[in-house]
């Protein structure tokens, strides 16, 4: 007899689930039940395709469209409404800030990646416990080098954008960035694309450089309450991610370079001391431009200027931790033509 589960139930309500468990669909799809907010859908081998899958959302807990669009399609998987045909692992990143409807209990889940769990002064909390346990299940769902391997971890940001949907590739060392994953995104909805230029502790470098997956951090517009979402603004990356389980190959629309804006990021500013402070509107979006020489912030005597023509604001935030960043200013680049 096939258990009821509801996922994000499970999720919501309960911070740990004690014992493990398996179960095999009427389709012959085997479920793992890993963890609370883990579970991994694996076809049997006769309809299972060549990749590896992670979706990732509620790294952060009040970032609810995410954690909504990926219920939904696991819902419809696991009630054979659809049918899997590659490996997939969902990942309801942080049920503890889920449950109390909050960013973080303690700390930033989202800078406790790449080993950073166990460093630093911080005490052992939730956050670091779920980091570690986050990258040991990524570790073992991407056992097979053979298999093409894919991160997607989903998030909405704290304040508006003025490019609604944006991603994060992260730096990817000796590596290429993929066109093909580019069109990818833009199949999502997602057309607007920061390129990162340095190592970072967030959930989709470590899965780029730990496990050479191809990995993102895809932001989806503005924090919600659960309820609250207009959810016809997602039916993009709803279909595009239903494709990718479900079919063994997605048509991509022909590249055009014009299609996408490309930014890379220039400058990251850390908070030095408890002073640290913006200097222009607690509203302004994402991608906001100043003009050269336009004063952003105060950091003690520290003073930080806009540099460059088009240099634009994105994930301001003073209210982090002494050591951590508050802003990215990004100018816009080119990969391909």
């Amino acid at each position: 007899m096939i258990p009821h589960y509801d996922f994000l139930a499970l999720t919501c309500r309960h911070e740990w689930l004690l014992e493990p468990f398996t179960y095999d669909l009427a389709d012959g799809t085997r479920v793992q039940v890993w963890d609370t907010g883990v579970l991994c859908l694996e076809p049997p081998p006769e309809r299972c395709g060549k990749k590896d899958i992670v979706l990732s959302c509620g790294v952060h807990g009040n970032e609810t469209a995410p954690i909504e669009i990926c219920n939904h399609l696991l819902t419809r998987l696991l009630s054979g409404e659809l049918v899997a045909r590659q490996r997939v692992l969902f990942l309801f990143g942080n049920p503890a800030a889920i449950n109390l409807g909050v960013r973080e209990v303690a700390e930033n889940l989202n800078r406790l990646f790449s080993g950073a769990h166990s460093k630093g002064e911080g005490q052992c909390n939730r956050e670091r416990t779920r980091a570690m346990a986050l990258e040991q299940y990524v570790s073992r769902f991407f056992t097979d080098p053979a298999r093409p391997r894919y991160h997607y971890d989903l998030h909405t940001a704290i304040r508006g954008s003025r490019y609604e949907k944006f991603a994060v590739y992260p730096f990817l060392h000796q590596r290429g960035h993929d066109q093909a994953q580019v069109q990818f995104l833009g199949a999502c909805g997602v057309r607007t694309i920061l390129l990162s230029n340095a190592p970072t502790t967030t959930f989709s470098y470590y899965s780029s450089h730990q496990h050479g997956a191809h990995a993102f951090t895809i932001e989806l517009g503005q924090v919600r309450p659960f309820g609250e979402n207009d959810m016809t603004r997602f039916v993009d990356i709803s279909h595009t991610l239903q494709a990718l389980i479900t079919q063994d190959d997605i048509l991509l629309a022909p590249w055009h370079a014009d299609d996408f804006k490309l930014f890379a990021i220039d400058r990251v500013l850390h908070k030095k001391t408890s002073d640290f402070r913006f200097l222009f509107a607690q509203d302004a979006d994402n991608f906001t431009e100043f003009p050269q020489g336009f004063l952003l912030a105060e950091d003690g005597e520290l003073r930080y200027c806009v540099e460059k023509n088009h240099e634009a604001i994105v994930f301001p935030n003073a209210n982090v931790a002494i050591g951590q960043r508050t802003l990215l200013l990004v100018t816009p680049t080119q990969l391909w033509r």
